[in-house]
């Protein structure tokens, strides 16, 4: 399965490293990622692959969100056939 995870919130030191920490931990791939400065907003999209992942994706998903609240920033898993699907409308 794969994933869309969005991070948005205020520019600090230690986004990308805290949110790739814990997809590492849950063994979930980054298959790729872009992210962007504007205004002293951090903005960031990353594809990812939790094929060998053991987290269910709802408790990955509440992993990411509490380190989200940790990092001062909010993030959001989304499946990417929900999201494709979203975005053909």
């Amino acid at each position: 399965m794969k994933g869309i995870i969005t991070v948005v919130g205020e520019d600090h030191v230690g986004i990308i490293a805290g949110i790739c920490t814990l997809l590492a931990e849950s063994n979930v791939n980054v298959l790729d990622i872009s992210q962007s400065i504007t205004g002293g907003y951090f903005h960031m999209m990353m594809v990812v692959d939790m094929e060998q992942s053991d987290e269910v994706f709802h408790t990955l998903d509440m992993k990411l969100t509490e380190c989200g609240k940790q990092l001062g920033v909010q993030v959001k898993l989304q499946s990417d056939t929900i999201f494709r699907s979203m975005h053909r409308i």
